[in-house]
């Protein structure tokens, strides 16, 4: 039971974000996983033709 009640009061310590922080942060968090993806994307291409193009020449 102690165990909770500090949980408890920890947790009316924490300062939760603003709905207007909430989506902006959500909105970077998706912004750069769509960047990234695209990132990884375009290597993965680019290795794979290499490859490709490299044991073509056999």
């Amino acid at each position: 039971m102690k165990f909770l009640k500090s949980v408890i009061h920890e947790m009316k310590k924490v300062t939760w974000p603003t709905r207007k922080q909430l989506y902006r942060d959500t909105r970077v968090v998706f912004g750069t996983a769509i960047i990234f993806a695209v990132v990884l994307f375009v290597f993965d291409t680019s290795i794979k033709t290499l490859i490709q193009a490299i044991l073509s020449l056999r």
